[in-house]
């Protein structure tokens, strides 16, 4: 803005032209004509001929057609984005067909033997999502996925998971689940130093470093829908 106004004080400067008729070639001493030229102006042309200070609004209308105006944007709103849920540890707030089911793994894991899952998996209707690419039987992806050959490692993992805390989400829509652990569903950059206790019962601090990175937990977690139907096993994003 100061360089614009300069610029139209400079133009409308009242100005007198002594304009010297000099010729290069002209002999020395010779005497040359000079004339003083003087602009009159009128009252209404004191800033200069055909010229006129604009006032600072008609600046600011002018801007507004010539520039690029900074557009307010929405905040995201994204629902990840949103309050945390609520996270509760009480078993006996769960929905009864969600309390069983969990009762179920919970004494199928503890037994110690991984086909003590097949029943549950049975009378699921579809087995629960254990990977993302999933292939075969349910019993062997479990398995494969353990550091062991009977898949007891998995199951101390399926264990610790469900006795983690939880959240209810996606309340009234079609994904409305319980999800163990928590974490999964909470900001890693909110957690306190209790929670973060309880994540270590979990996974390593290295394993947290690099959840840190992609800004979410990523170890295994267990979805139960609202009617006891167990949806998901699964690790990863």
């Amino acid at each position: 803005m100061r360089n614009r106004w300069q610029t139209v004080f400079g133009a409308a400067a009242i100005f007198c032209v002594d304009a010297e008729l000099a010729f290069s070639a002209s002999p020395v001493g010779t005497a040359v004509e000079t004339e003083t030229i003087i602009l009159q102006l009128g009252e209404d042309e004191k800033n200069g001929p055909g010229l006129r200070i604009p006032n600072e609004s008609e600046y600011e209308n002018e801007a507004s057609d010539d520039e690029p105006v900074e557009q307010d944007t929405e905040p995201d709103h994204r629902p990840d984005k949103g309050p945390p849920p609520v996270i509760e540890y009480d078993a006996s707030k769960l929905p009864p067909p969600v309390r069983r089911l969990r009762e179920q793994i919970l004494e199928a894991a503890t037994s110690g033997e991984i086909d003590g899952l097949r029943p549950i998996f049975d009378a699921n209707g579809e087995p629960p999502a254990i990977s993302f690419n999933e292939d075969g039987d349910p019993i062997n992806q479990l398995k494969s996925l353990s550091g062991d050959e009977e898949g007891r490692e998995i199951l101390a993992i399926l264990i610790e998971v469900l006795e983690a805390g939880y959240v209810h989400v996606d309340v009234g829509t079609p994904d409305e689940m319980y999800v163990w652990p928590y974490f999964a569903r909470y900001p890693l950059e909110e957690l306190t130093g209790p929670q973060m206790v309880e994540l270590f019962k979990l996974l390593t601090a290295g394993d947290y470093e690099d959840m840190k990175i992609y800004g979410t937990y990523l170890f295994y977690r267990v979805g139960i829908a609202p009617n006891g139907v167990w949806r998901f096993f699964l690790a990863g994003d």
